[in-house]
């Protein structure tokens, strides 16, 4: 950084005790007069505690704990898609028919198959029922078979996905809460240990209303274990690397999504699609054991046994990232001291007090409706790909993945670039793919149109809002929390996320507006996308008065403006743990 005092360059030395010993004094750079405020301590950025120190921001150690985890997110996205293929569409009259066997003489059965019609002698019809037997001419035995509700498959379909939401939404709630008082590791194994169980019930359930029940409680501890298990790494990771991390949590995510039609084609049974997606869990169990514990959660909740634990944890691995040589001496001593300041940390702020500050109203109001649009549309729009018809269903469930993965990328690229514009570069990317999705309508009636032409065009409007839907979402959980003070970022992240999970149980019933038309459902995400991407762009990192550090070398008095290093937001380690 080139100083400058009065336009004398070559004194250096005075020059440089003036500017360690006086704190309040004016600074120059690169030949501007910028007077500089008195730092106030608190607003300092916090140095890295002694785990951080030790174990480094990200290393080996962290990327193998991170990949583990990350793994959750398969079996949670096969959890929540596999109503695309244990429930798919069937046609009338070739697939499926009414029973005719039961049927008077005067009664016949209508096109669709789902009614039958009563006659009287002079052949007028005089009432109207639905069938209630089915014949069925189909070579895998889905759930809309096994409870004989195939002419009712679309509102079957947004019931058992409601309960899964559901699922997700009390299990957010549960994982937080259990932490509080049990390890996140242990949470992350009890949400393993009662998915195999709850997935295997599901999987046999031969009842609709218990098959719901437990597809529920499937969600609730699939959702156990990808909140907990992002608590891990938030812990062990720091900086941009856990920013990078929270960002790109739901790749594996759309892995899981992509991998489905494949697992799904080795099964002829909805219950074998069950028991599938379900054991690979145990898998995840073996990895549990190069799975670290939460260091400063044992900290701040643990006792005294609980530091000879963290000690090892930490040595670990420092030992794993090569880093011994950072362990000092005294390195319990200073975890001892960790453990009282994070136990002496103040009480987070209450929900009323999280609307009092400069643009806290406007963040609340644009958190809270951006999020809740974007997680509807994350949701849903991978299941209206039903719409362009069930023989496109793998290759548009692969499409839809693959633009989820591009999507975390570009949050990732997005907030490495642009940092304090990142959200109205998100905001208006999933603007602009909202006004492309909605050009459906154009085609949606061209019934000359080739059909296979027809469904690429739907899906190439749909993959472009997915992709935005995925960059937004990622990035609002990966980085809001940034727009928060230090006290107040737990129950912001806390407030928005549930409040976006409430609103995604109107995911599965927007679905049903493909009834009237495929565009109008279509339309109905992108208009979402559109009113997330203009609350996100409302966002604005908060700028924080420029942070100079005092202790300048004297080697650097002409380094280059061009590549000094310039601060302008005040690190936090905690700026996005959830």
């Amino acid at each position: 950084m080139s100083l400058v005092n009065n336009g004398n360059r070559n004194s250096t030395s005075p020059n440089l005790q003036r500017l360690q010993d006086n704190t309040s004094s004016n600074v120059y750079i690169s030949n501007r007069h910028i007077p500089r405020p008195a730092m106030d301590a608190s607003k300092s950025p916090p140095p890295p505690d002694i785990i951080g120190t030790i174990t480094g921001d990200f290393g080996i150690w962290q990327l193998r704990t991170v990949l583990i985890i990350f793994l959750c997110k398969i079996p949670a996205s096969w959890f929540m898609a596999c109503i695309i293929f244990t429930a798919p569409e069937m046609y009338p009259g070739t697939e499926f028919e009414c029973n005719a066997d039961y049927l008077n003489p005067n009664e016949t059965i209508t096109d669709n198959q789902c009614y039958v019609l009563e006659s009287s002698n002079s052949g007028t019809v005089v009432g109207k029922e639905e069938c209630t037997n089915f014949l069925y001419n189909f070579d895998f035995q889905s759930l809309i078979m096994e409870f004989d509700l195939v002419c009712l498959r679309d509102i079957f379909v947004a019931w058992t996905q409601y309960w899964h939401l559901f699922g997700v939404l009390v299990g957010g709630v549960v994982g937080t809460k259990l932490m509080l008082r049990v390890s996140p590791r242990n949470v992350y194994l009890i949400g393993m240990v009662a998915q195999i169980i709850c997935g295997v019930v599901t999987g046999y359930a031969r009842d609709f209303s218990l098959h719901c029940a437990f597809r529920c409680l499937s969600a609730v501890c699939c959702a156990i274990m990808f909140t907990s298990g992002q608590a891990i790494f938030v812990d062990i990771t720091a900086g941009l690397y856990r920013i990078g991390a929270i960002i790109l949590y739901d790749t594996f995510w759309s892995i899981g999504v992509i991998l489905l039609p494949g697992l799904s084609s080795f099964f002829n049974h909805w219950t074998n699609i069950y028991l599938g997606i379900t054991f690979p869990t145990l898998l995840l169990m073996l990895l549990l054991l190069w799975t670290p514990e939460s260091p400063r959660w044992l900290l701040k909740n643990g006792d005294e046994r609980d530091i000879d634990r963290v000690e090892q944890i930490v040595r670990e691995g420092a030992e794993i990232n090569d880093r011994t040589f950072k362990i000092p001496p005294d390195f319990r001593q200073q975890l001892e001291k960790l453990r009282d300041t994070l136990k002496s940390q103040p009480a987070p702020a209450t929900w009323l007090q999280l609307w009092s500050g400069p643009r806290s109203k406007i963040h609340m109001i644009a958190a809270h409706l951006a999020l809740a649009a974007f997680i509807i549309n994350f949701m849903g729009m991978l299941l209206n790909i039903r719409s362009f018809g069930r023989d496109y269903l793998v290759p548009n469930t692969i499409a839809m993945g693959f633009s989820e993965i591009i999507g975390c990328f570009l949050a990732l690229h997005f907030t490495l670039k642009y940092n304090k514009w990142k959200w109205q570069w998100a905001g208006g990317f999933n603007i602009l793919a909202g006004l492309i999705g909605c050009l459906g309508w154009t085609f949606s009636h061209a019934d000359e149109m080739d059909p296979k032409l027809k469904v690429t065009l739907w899906m190439i409007i749909a993959t472009i809002p997915k992709a935005g839907v995925s960059c937004a979402q990622s990035m609002i959980l990966a980085c809001m929390a940034e727009v928060m003070p230090l006290n107040k970022k737990v129950p912001y992240v806390f407030s928005v996320v549930t409040w976006a999970r409430i609103w995604l149980l109107s995911a599965p019933f927007i679905n049903v507006l493909k009834k009237i038309d495929v565009a109008l459902s279509l339309s109905a995400y992108c208009w979402l996308s559109i009113l997330g991407g203009i609350c996100t762009c409302l966002m604005l990192t908060p700028r924080v008065r420029p942070t100079v550090p005092y202790n300048v070398p004297a080697s650097q008095k002409e380094q280059s403006p061009l590549t000094a290093p310039v601060w302008t937001v005040e690190g936090d380690v905690n700026n996005t743990r959830l």
